[in-house]
């Protein structure tokens, strides 16, 4: 059995704790090191006190996948969504039939509930339904105790699938700290049938690869292309990131044209255990929360 499937088993084991004694146990489990949640300094232990005592409506609304679409309208223009073809409440209310050949299903509530059709007569419906139907019963708050998934109405939505050559297009994740883009973390290789996990490299915004991630200084091959207009990519990550104290702003960018992907508010639910302490601890400097002493720290 693998890392992975060794934590979900944790996570679930570990569900009947509030909130504050789950974060501290697993945090110690994911991450490997005590929480302070005294004075935290690092970027995981700021997410942590965030997630229980930085709450508001607003972050509930931009991580429902279908709500932040109208967020997104309003801060940027309607052109940087990919096309929605329709959403619904239960798997077996899908028209297939009305459908391209080519399409993306999702749920709204959480992550992973993903489905990537390249080919509708090709499509495995009972490995589809399963997934999905297994999404639409999570109640993904309970994964990393982020509050703003806790009332999300589970939904199934469908998008156009967007490709750069026939593939699955690379995920540029803009990290902003108070309101301000710094570095972008590419994933490549995500679907791709040819490696078994999808490969994350960190730029600065010259493009320039820096060794954030454990074992970084090992890789061999970090030549991914600057993007088109990343000037304009940046500058859509600041109107979307600029009512939150952080936020990672996902975006696709196919030959200059730019699409919106999501807003994580927690990436890795502030359990990332692939940073190294030092980008840890320098994504933490970065971000500063206003009135931290007139905020009860005690959690």
């Amino acid at each position: 059995m693998n890392r992975e499937k060794i934590m979900t088993l944790v996570k679930r084991s570990l569900r009947f704790l509030p909130d504050k004694s789950y974060i501290k146990l697993y945090y110690r489990l994911r991450v490997g090191r005590k929480l302070d949640t005294e004075n935290p300094t690092t970027l995981n232990e700021k997410l942590q006190w965030m997630k229980l005592n930085y709450r508001f409506p607003l972050q509930s609304i931009v991580s429902d996948k279908l709500l932040v679409r109208d967020y997104v309208k309003e801060k940027i223009g309607e052109e940087y969504l990919i096309p929605l073809l329709g959403s619904w409440e239960e798997y077996k209310d899908i028209d297939f039939s009305s459908l391209p050949k080519q399409f993306v299903l999702k749920c709204n509530h959480d992550s992973g509930g993903l489905v990537v059709c390249t080919d509708k007569d090709k499509l495995n419906h009972f490995e589809a339904r399963g997934k999905i139907e297994k999404s639409l019963k999570s109640n993904f708050f309970y994964i990393g105790r982020e509050y703003q998934y806790r009332n999300i109405k589970p939904m199934i939505l469908c998008e156009e699938f967007i490709s750069d050559n026939g593939k699955v297009p690379m995920d540029y994740k803009i990290y902003c700290f108070n309101g301000v883009p710094d570095v972008i973390l590419v994933c490549k290789d995500r679907f791709s049938k040819n490696t078994h996990r999808a490969s994350y490299l960190f730029f600065d915004q010259e493009w320039k690869f820096q060794p954030l991630d454990k074992g970084d200084e090992n890789l061999q091959d970090t030549d991914i292309p600057k993007p088109e207009n990343l000037d304009k990519m940046i500058e859509i990550a600041k109107k979307l990131s600029k009512d939150f104290l952080f936020a990672r702003i996902d975006l696709y960018n196919i030959r200059g044209k730019i699409y919106f992907g999501e807003i994580t508010l927690s990436p890795n639910s502030g359990f990332d255990p692939d940073i190294k302490y030092e980008t840890d601890l320098m994504f933490g400097q970065k971000l500063k929360i206003p009135y931290w002493d007139s905020i009860n720290r005690s959690i």
